[in-house]
């Protein structure tokens, strides 16, 4: 049974990596066939021969795939046309979810009961923003209209609004977050936004069903925490512990939390839900036990498994039904459900049971970082914590054990660790041995005691308690964090093997070759270009620009891409951790072009990530150099050429700041690269009568995301490229690229970096280009 559950969790992960489902008819005759193979073999009384018991898991594997396609085209099948994109629709419908606040209004999720004009399709699933002063749409591109002030927005309320939609669309970068695909995992088929000058009404106060109460209740729970503190510093993390609400989480505390490596604990984790589980669990068996009646009623033991488990699934529902918690929720019934019947399933068993319910519920779990971490860890557990005969007692016995667990699941996890996120805390294991326990049996509950009773003292006392592990955590947090490039698969597979080796059991033989096999995780170089080459990255940033240029021993950053927030931008959220997980800890040079939100917004945050040797840029206010025509420099046998603004050009005044742009051009042996910024059609003029020969490139960024401003025929002719990319948001305001102005590129390969994602460039021996989107595939990607 293990390894069919195994191959059948192979065949659901295979399917979430390919770029498009099969046919319906071969997935219901697949899920047809492999059934029947199934039931036929299992049916059979005499031992399977071996040949047999290979085809069952093949079609295992093969049920897996089909299971996870009928489930996909299902949710693909809500679409939303793309002739209703960007379209004023008036919907009907319902708030389904607790509104989560940010910088310039709320977003929340929306049911949609009625739409006009009534032969539009929109999902009936989707995410919606409510703006008040300014607006920055879902792509984050700037808007600087005033808006009135939105009115409050409750679960539960049925309200018709007038929205502009899109499909689910997402930065595609490597080792970036996968927006779509969370998306996508949650059922929400299109993302918009509330216009602002159409009417809003209010039809319904609220919406009597029971998902809607439950959320409705998260509210006044959530309301009531700020009520008892609201000038205190961590109320926010109780009120995440308590509902799942993590808004009032400031970026201070959760840099902390990553510092320390408690992330897990700060919000309702498998931990949190397992823990209540288990202390209603007792806490019923123990009251069970002192009546007779009840015993004869029903056996304590089945009591509290009942107890445990409508309190876990109490407290899912609590905290919004997250995925997350549903899965801790689908783990918790199986080994309810082995413990109630009296069987012992062992440990194995009951965790893949887990595995094989979670997958068929949510086929897409495999997507996300915390279904692998909560399985390796729960299972790291499991081997570790096998009761041994003679095993000691005492306190003394008890403070090893709890140790031995910790370094069980530091070690354990360290490999997904690398892979996700290519990084680790190293006082982790310090700041968890205190923090668990304290969290999951003191302030937890606490915080519950407190959504159920509304009584201040108790959130006073724990907040009290909070603030001193919040000492000890800042404290911790002033250590360093171990971060490398992302490992390969292959070295993260051998290092899994290798934490097998080092977790087996005292007096096991050659155990510390598991450190060996580790190693290769833990040291693996990042890759870089040969001497003379490069490699050219145009990250997508939305309607922005971040490029980064990678010799063999250099790097150089091309603008810092937009500002998406007061506590976001693209340097923190995409630029840092792609410099990150790629192996580069230093910035040699970088490049701030001018002064323009959507290239300079990731500059803060870049600079407190990373030493810069050379800052460049054409901003008086930047300390650093001045970018000036004519100066160059030569890195690994890769030339660097600075064509403009001239030196006249500073002491003009009242010019835009896009004529300051800084204009890059790199070369070597194999062909050559010009890096435009936002220049317009003055400056190309310039750049044509200053140095014509100059401008003559395989690959040109084309300058001003393809505005009707630039991109003249003139200066198009000049350069000659080849190859053009279009750094643009997915349907910004702006319309960048103008229709006519991609016309004009009709000579040349466009790429542009809505549709195809980061865009690499690499001269090596010859001129490259390859797209993210299209080298990794995703089925849900664009729909």
């Amino acid at each position: 049974m293990r390894a069919n559950i195994l191959a059948f969790a192979m065949g659901v992960g295979f399917l979430q990596t390919r770029g498009s489902l099969p046919p319906s008819a071969l997935v219901v005759a697949t899920l047809l066939g492999a059934s029947a193979w199934l039931l036929w073999a299992g049916s059979r009384r005499q031992p399977a021969p071996r040949v047999w018991r290979a085809l069952s898991l093949l079609a295992c594997a093969l049920l897996g795939v089909a299971w996870a396609a009928l489930l996909a085209g299902q949710r693909l099948h809500e679409l939303l046309p793309t002739e209703w994109e960007s379209r004023d629709l008036q919907l009907v419908g319902v708030v389904a979810g607790l509104p989560q606040g940010f910088e310039n209004g709320e977003r929340f999720a929306f049911v949609v009961e009625a739409v006009d004009p009534p032969q539009a399709r929109v999902p009936r699933r989707i995410i919606l923003s409510w703006y008040h002063g300014q607006r920055a749409d879902e792509g984050h591109e700037a808007q600087s209209t005033a808006l009135a002030a939105a009115p409050t927005i409750r679960p539960g309320e049925r309200w018709r609004l007038t929205v502009r939609l899109k499909r689910p669309h997402g930065n595609a970068n490597p080792h970036g977050f996968d927006y779509e695909a969370w998306l996508f995992e949650r059922g929400l088929r299109a993302t918009g936004y509330v216009r602002p000058k159409a009417v809003a009404q209010r039809l319904d106060d609220f919406v009597l069903r029971p998902g809607y109460a439950i959320e409705r209740l998260r509210e006044h729970i959530r309301a009531s925490f700020r009520a008892a503190l609201p000038q205190a510093p961590y109320v926010g993390i109780l009120a995440a512990l308590a509902i799942g609400d993590q808004q009032a989480i400031s970026p201070e505390q959760w840099r902390v939390f990553r510092q320390t490596g408690v992330t897990h604990l700060m919000s309702i984790s498998g931990l949190h839900v397992t823990m209540v589980a288990a202390l209603f669990a007792a806490l019923v068996g123990w009251l069970w036990r002192r009546s007779e009646r009840l015993m004869l009623l029903l056996p304590a033991p089945k009591a509290a498994i009942a107890a445990g488990w409508l309190a876990a699934f109490g407290y899912a529902l609590l905290a919004g039904f997250a995925v997350p918690t549903q899965r801790t929720l689908y783990m918790l019934s199986v080994v309810a459900l082995a413990l109630w019947s009296g069987r012992n399933l062992g440990a194995s068993r009951s965790l893949l049971l887990a595995l094989l319910l979670v997958l068929l519920l949510d086929p897409w779990a495999v997507l996300s970082p915390g279904f692998w971490l909560s399985f390796a860890a729960v299972g790291v557990l499991f081997f570790v914590g096998t009761a041994r005969v003679g095993e000691r007692r005492g306190w003394h016995a008890t403070l090893a054990r709890w140790g031995t667990t910790q370094w069980a699941v530091t070690i354990g996890t360290l490999p997904l660790l690398l892979l996700l996120f290519q990084q680790f805390s190293l006082v982790s294991p310090l700041a968890n041995a205190l923090a668990i326990p304290v969290v999951s049996f003191l302030v937890t509950p606490l915080a519950l005691l407190f959504a159920l009773t509304s009584w201040p003292p108790l959130l006073q006392l724990d907040h009290w308690l909070l603030s001193f592990l919040m000492v000890f955590l800042e404290w911790l947090a002033r250590w360093p964090l171990w971060q490398q490039p992302a490992p390969p698969l292959a070295a993260t597979l051998l290092a899994l093997l290798g934490v097998l080796c080092l977790l087996l059991p005292r007096g096991f033989p050659a155990r510390w070759t598991g450190l060996c096999l580790l190693l290769p995780a833990l040291f693996w170089p990042a890759p870089r270009p040969a001497t003379g080459d490069a490699w050219v990255d145009v990250l997508d940033v939305g309607q922005g620009l971040a490029v980064v240029v990678r010799t063999a021993g250099h790097t150089l950053l091309y603008d810092t891409g937009p500002l998406y927030s007061a506590e976001s931008d693209a340097g923190q959220r995409i630029v840092v951790p792609y410099l990150r997980a790629t192996g580069v800890d230093r910035l040699d040079t970088l490049i701030v072009t001018h002064r323009d939100k959507d290239h300079s917004g990731g500059l803060v945050a870049i600079r407190e990530a990373l030493p810069i040797g050379r800052l460049l840029s054409s901003l008086p206010e930047l300390e650093g150099e001045r970018c000036i025509a004519g100066q160059a420099w030569e890195w690994d046998g890769v030339r660097f050429t600075m064509l403009h603004p001239d030196a006249t050009d500073y002491p003009r005044k009242g010019g835009k700041t896009n004529n300051m742009s800084c204009v890059l051009r790199l070369e070597n042996a194999s062909g050559s690269v010009l890096l435009t910024s936002d220049i317009e059609a003055r400056d190309e003029q310039q750049l044509l009568a200053r140095a014509p020969e100059l401008l003559r490139s395989d690959v040109l960024l084309v300058p001003h995301h393809g505005s009707g401003t630039s991109s003249t025929p003139a200066f198009i002719a000049g350069v000659g490229a080849r190859e053009v990319i279009i750094p643009v948001g997915y349907r910004n305001r702006y319309q960048h690229p103008r229709p006519d102005v991609v016309a004009r590129y009709a000579g040349s390969r466009v790429w542009r970096s809505d549709a195809d994602g980061a865009v690499r460039v690499q001269l090596v021996g010859r001129v490259d280009l390859s797209s993210y989107r299209s080298d990794h595939r995703r089925y849900w990607q664009g729909q």
